[in-house]
C-alpha cells in the first residue's frame, strides 16, 4: 500500500492542501525546521516506509523532485504544482535576503501583506481567501521563513534531474501564475519522460486554493489511480 505525501510550499502548511485532504488520506510534512531542500526531502522520506505518491506545491514541488532524485525506487507517482526547476537567477540572492530582513524587522503580518497579493490572481483575492492565507503565513516565524529561503537560494539546478524521473508525472499550473508562469511548466514537461501538463484557468500561484475543485478534480484521481 502506498502513502501519499502532500508537500507545502514557502510559508505554507496543510491549509493549501485542505481541498485535497477532504477527498483522500495523505500526510503533510512540516518543512519549517530544515534549511536545505535535500534535508527536507530526506525528512519526508523518513516519515513513512514503502512506496509513495508525492505532490508538491511551489517550493514543495522542488522538494518532491529532490525526493525523486534520492529515492526513485520508492516513487510511484509525482505531481508538481506551480513551481520551477531553474537555478538561481541574477540578483535573486539579494532580493530574497531583503525580504528575509523585512520579515525580521516588520513581522509576519507585514510580510504577508506584501508577499501574498502578487501570488493570487486578482479576481480571486476575496477577503475570505486572503484572510485564510494571511493566517497561514502568521503560523510561520521570521526564523522559519529564513530557513526556507536559505533552502531555496542553495537549491540545485533541478532541470538536470527531470529526464531521470520515469514515474507518471502530473504538472499543474494556474493560468495567471506570475511567479511560476505556464511556459516554465511547458519546459518541465518537455524534460520529463512521462508527464502531462494541466493548466488551471483563473488561478495564480495559489491554484490549489484559488480553484480548489478544479485542482482536486485532477489531482485526487491521479494520486489514487
Amino acid at each position: 500500500m502506498s502513502t501519499v505525501l502532500l508537500i507545502p510550499g514557502l510559508l505554507c502548511d496543510r491549509f493549501c492542501w485542505e481541498p485535497v485532504l477532504k477527498r483522500m488520506e495523505a500526510i503533510v510534512p512540516d518543512l519549517t525546521t530544515q534549511s536545505s531542500l535535500t534535508q527536507m526531502a530526506t525528512d519526508c522520506l523518513a516519515m513513512v516506509e514503502g512506496p509513495i505518491r508525492v505532490a508538491g506545491h511551489s517550493m514543495g514541488a522542488r522538494v518532491a523532485i529532490e525526493i525523486a532524485r534520492l529515492a526513485p525506487e520508492r516513487l510511484e507517482k509525482l505531481a508538481l504544482l506551480d513551481t520551477g526547476v531553474h537555478p538561481l537567477k541574477e540578483g535573486e540572492v539579494e532580493k530574497r535576503a531583503e525580504i528575509v530582513a523585512y520579515g525580521h524587522e516588520r513581522g509576519m503580518e507585514a510580510l504577508a501583506a506584501r508577499w501574498l497579493p502578487p501570488m493570487v490572481y486578482e479576481p480571486n483575492q476575496t477577503p475570505e481567501l486572503m484572510q485564510a492565507l494571511t493566517e497561514m503565513v502568521l503560523r510561520q516565524t521570521p526564523d522559519s521563513h529564513q530557513r526556507q529561503i536559505e533552502a531555496l537560494v542553495s537549491r540545485p539546478d533541478a532541470a538536470q534531474y527531470l529526464p531521470e524521473i520515469t514515474c507518471e508525472t502530473l504538472v499543474m499550473v494556474g493560468r495567471q501564475d506570475q511567479w511560476s508562469p505556464v511556459g516554465q511548466h511547458e519546459h518541465m514537461v518537455e524534460l520529463l519522460p512521462n508527464a502531462r501538463l494541466e493548466v488551471i484557468e483563473d488561478a495564480g500561484h495559489f491554484a490549489p486554493v484559488e480553484q480548489p475543485d478544479a485542482v482536486a478534480d485532477l489531482l485526487v484521481p491521479f494520486l489514487k489511480g
